[in-house]
C-alpha cells in the first residue's frame, strides 16, 4: 500500500488513508510518501509495523536520537520543535474546541529528570515501539542527558563482573530487571534504583555507582512488569532534592514528581496565578508538589490524596520548607464539603474526576477551580459536566513532554453569576 501521510493522529502517528481504511504509521510526517507492507491491529486501530518513507516531506529534520525510529519512547523527534507546538495546540482544539497556547518546554533535550530502563536479555534500554517483548539497546537517552550514559556504563561493567541473571521478558524470569535513573536537573544530585526480583544483590554494586547521591535495591516481589517495588535497602542518601523556584522538593523512588523539572516551574507559576482567594484545596495533592508552593506564597492549604506513602512525603517537605500545609490521606469520592475553599486545584490521573466528585464540586460550588490535566480527552469530558455551573475562564497547554504526543493542560474555572 502506497500513499501520502495526511496529517497527524491523536496519537502523534502519520495518517495513511486508503479507500475506506487509515492506517497509522509511526515516525511518519505530513507529506511523506510511505510504502506499507504490514500492518497489526490494535483496538479498533491499524497500525503500520512494515513500512518505508520512500519520499520524505520537507518538514522533516534529522532526529537527535540514534534510537528514533526504533525505540517506543519518542515519537516526534523528526518533526522541528515548532511544528510539535503546532501539532498539540491542534490537539487541544480538536479534543477541548478551544484555542490554547501551548507553552514551549524552556529545554527539549536533557529536560528528562527519571527514565525507567528495561535491563533484560534482549537489551538495556526500552522497549521496541509494538512490542512488549523486546527491548532497543541502548548506551545513553538523550531526553534525559549525559549521567544516562555514565550510569548505564556502569550497570554493564556491575553485569559483566557479577553475571547476575537479567530479566526474561517472555518468561518473566530473571533477577535484575530495572534501573530506574532520577536526578535533579537544579540540584544535580543523583539516584540509581535498580529493581530485581527476590534474591541477594551483591553489596558491591555500590562501588559501581559511587558518584550517586543515592542508592536503592527495591524487589518487585509479584508477576507484573513493572518497574518499582518493596524498598530492600539503601545506600548513601534516603532522598534526592530537587528545587523549583525555591521550594525544595523530595524524591523517593517510589514517589511521583513531575518528569520535565523546567517546565514543572512554569506550571508551578501558571497553577499559582489562576488560583484566587486565601483558602485552597489541593486535591490528588501527592508529594505536594502544588500545594508546598502554594503555601510559601501564603495561602491556607490543605491537601488530600489516597497514596498513604504519598502524604508522608507531601508532609516531609512542608517541613522541610518550613510551610504549614496540611496533607491528609482521603479518596476523590470521599471528600466533604467543597463550599468553603476560595480555589480547589485538581491535578487527577489520566482516567479524570470521579463523578462522585464532579456531583459534589456541582453541588458545593466553590468559586474558584483550578483543574491541571496530563490527558485533554478526559478533561474535555469532565469539562462538558462541569460547564452547568462554571464558565471556563482561561485555558493553557504547556509542553512537559517534547518528542511524545502528550500535553498538559491548565484550565481555570469560575462560578457562572
Amino acid at each position: 500500500m502506497r500513499g501520502v501521510i495526511e496529517g497527524l493522529s491523536e496519537n502523534g502517528m502519520g495518517i495513511l488513508r486508503a479507500g475506506r481504511r487509515e492506517l497509522l504509521v509511526p515516525f511518519t510526517a505530513p507529506g511523506d510518501v510511505v510504502v506499507v507492507r504490514r500492518w497489526r491491529r490494535k483496538k479498533k486501530l491499524l497500525i503500520a509495523t512494515d513500512f518505508e518513507v520512500v519520499e520524505a516531506s520537507g518538514v522533516r529534520e534529522a532526529p537527535k536520537c540514534p534510537y528514533f525510529g526504533a525505540c517506543g519512547g519518542c515519537l516526534l523527534q523528526h518533526l522541528p520543535y515548532r511544528e510539535q507546538l503546532a501539532f498539540k495546540a491542534r490537539k487541544l482544539f480538536e479534543l477541548l474546541g478551544i484555542e490554547a497556547e501551548v507553552l514551549p518546554s524552556p529545554v527539549i533535550y536533557g529536560h528528562r529528570n527519571r527514565i525507567d530502563v528495561v535491563v533484560s536479555t534482549s537489551g538495556i534500554g526500552f522497549r521496541r515501539i509494538g512490542t512488549w517483548w523486546d527491548v532497543v539497546d541502548i548506551e545513553e537517552c538523550p531526553v534525559f542527558g549525559e549521567a544516562s550514559r555514565r550510569v548505564l556504563g556502569s550497570l554493564r561493567e556491575f553485569i559483566e563482573d557479577h553475571r547476575p541473571s537479567l530479566y526474561n521478558i517472555k518468561e518473566n524470569s530473571g533477577f535484575l530487571r530495572y534501573i530506574v535513573i532520577r536526578e535533579g536537573k537544579f540540584t544535580g544530585e543523583l539516584m540509581v534504583n535498580l529493581v530485581t526480583s527476590e534474591g541477594v544483590l551483591s553489596e558491591e554494586v555500590v562501588g559501581y555507582f559511587d558518584y550517586a547521591n543515592s542508592i536503592y535495591w527495591s524487589v518487585n516481589r509479584t508477576q507484573s512488569d513493572v518497574s518499582y517495588g518493596e524498598v530492600e535497602r539503601f545506600w548513601k542518601g534516603e532522598f534526592i532534592r530537587e528545587k523549583l523556584e525555591g521550594v525544595t522538593y523530595l524524591i523517593h523512588p517510589n514517589s511521583f514528581f513531575q518528569t520535565n523539572s523546567y517546565q514543572a516551574v512554569n506550571l508551578l507559576k501558571e497553577v499559582a496565578n489562576a488560583v484566587e482567594g486565601e483558602k485552597v484545596l489541593d486535591l490528588y495533592s501527592g508529594v505536594g508538589t502544588f500545594g508546598i508552593y502554594l503555601a510559601r506564597k501564603g495561602m491556607r492549604v490543605e491537601g488530600i490524596e489516597i497514596n498513604p506513602f504519598a502524604v508522608e512525603m507531601a508532609t516531609k517537605t512542608a517541613e522541610l520548607n518550613g510551610v504549614e500545609a496540611k496533607f491528609r490521606v482521603g479518596s476523590d469520592r470521599e471528600v466533604e464539603s467543597l463550599s468553603s475553599y476560595d480555589t480547589v486545584v485538581l491535578d487527577p490521573p489520566r482516567a479524570g474526576l470521579h463523578p462522585k466528585l464532579i456531583k459534589r464540586l456541582l453541588r458545593d460550588r466553590p468559586e474558584t477551580i483550578v483543574y491541571v490535566s496530563c490527558n485533554p480527552k478526559t478533561l474535555a469530558e469532565n469539562l462538558g459536566s462541569l460547564r452547568e455551573a462554571y464558565k471556563v475562564e482561561s485555558i493553557r497547554g504547556l509542553d512537559m513532554f517534547p518528542h511524545t504526543p502528550h500535553v498538559e493542560v491548565v484550565t481555570k474555572l469560575k462560578l457562572k453569576v
